[in-house]
């Protein structure tokens, strides 16, 4: 069908992540070739080793250095061009390889307005999104009301099967993760906070120690709890490391908030469940087939399949899944995360 699929998926980097389960459909396509998949420098490690990927192309998503990526990633053979950011760089890139190759385009793109815009076969996902053709109003409504998972969307969209995202990890990786997390008995990961943009994403401190209190009460001294995150939570982990230190009995772990993508993956490899907003970590650890624990208030619990392996606690509020930074979470109590994970541990 195809002599090559060429997948522009640049960012964000759970996005990137979750994007991995279309690999086995297309790969599965007749005919198919070669899939070669550009991505940003950050996202690289996330599909560098992918058996599915056959070449991994890197682009910082200039818009004015589309031209180079022209030349070097323009085909002469049949190609299908996926195009799933919603960024100008993205859509640029995806028009100009467009033109030069006379390939097929399913995705975003810049029109000849500068506008950016999509195609037909893909208004199931981006009009939901930012370029919705029916407005912001609307487009929020349908995420709202939309119960299909992100995988689920996309395999109809492309006409293949759904699949589940993947991520690997070398086994020296794991173990080294695993030696740095020493100790004995179930390891739960906490993976509370929510970066910068969404706030309301996260479980704020005091509510992230309670639910460890809760934990460590039921389980005793057979649980050990390993505090996670990336660089934006370096704050309010140090803050939640203390108040948990306090505790007495119960055994802490920082995870550190500076490591590489891959070693941060490693980690949360080594939890035996993971509780996670709705970010990179929970990507993680659904891609690596751990048990997971994931709350969501301003963003949709619906999207996120944990095929089996998880829990998902979705806020009670009015404004849930609003994609609003300062929706109301309140109803994401530690209570309701304690008994799923509970739950995940008796099975």
């Amino acid at each position: 069908m195809y002599d090559r699929i060429l997948l522009i998926k640049t960012g964000a980097l759970g996005d990137v992540l979750r994007t991995t389960s279309i690999l086995p459909g297309l790969k599965a396509l007749e005919g198919v070739g070669s899939i070669v998949w550009l991505t940003s420098p950050q996202a690289e490690p996330l599909v560098r080793e992918h058996p599915l990927v056959d070449e991994v192309r890197i682009w910082d998503g200039d818009p004015e250095g589309v031209g180079f990526y022209v030349a070097n990633l323009g085909s002469t053979g049949s190609e299908w061009i996926l195009s799933l950011d919603d960024e100008l760089g993205p859509c640029r890139l995806a028009t100009r390889l467009q033109a030069y190759s006379g390939s097929r385009l399913s995705g975003a793109y810049e029109d000849e307005s500068g506008e950016l815009a999509y195609t037909d076969d893909v208004e199931a996902w981006f009009g939901m999104g930012l370029l919705s053709r029916c407005g912001k109003p609307e487009a929020d409504k349908r995420k709202r009301a939309n119960e299909l998972t992100h995988g689920q969307i996309f395999a109809e969209m492309l006409g293949i099967e759904d699949s589940k995202p993947s991520l690997v990890l070398s086994e020296p990786l794991v173990e080294e993760a695993r030696e740095g997390l020493g100790g004995t008995g179930v390891l739960i990961g906490l993976n509370t906070g929510a970066g910068g943009r969404w706030p309301s994403k996260g479980l704020s401190v005091e509510r992230s120690v309670e639910l460890a209190g809760l934990l460590h009460a039921a389980l005793g001294t057979g649980v050990r709890f390993v505090v996670l995150g990336g660089v934006l939570e370096a704050d309010r982990n140090r803050r939640m490391l203390e108040l948990l230190s306090a505790e007495e009995g119960l055994v802490v772990l920082d995870g550190g908030t500076d490591n590489g993508l891959l070693e941060f993956a490693a980690q949360v490899a080594c939890c035996d469940v993971l509780v996670s907003s709705d970010s990179l970590a929970l990507h993680m650890g659904v891609a690596l087939e751990r048990p997971v624990v994931a709350f969501f208030a301003p963003t949709s619990g619906a999207e996120v399949d944990l095929f089996g392996r998880g829990r998902s606690i979705r806020s009670t509020s009015s404004d849930y899944c609003s994609y609003r930074p300062d929706a109301d979470n309140s109803s994401i109590t530690p209570e309701r995360l304690c008994t799923a994970v509970l739950e995940l541990l008796n099975e």
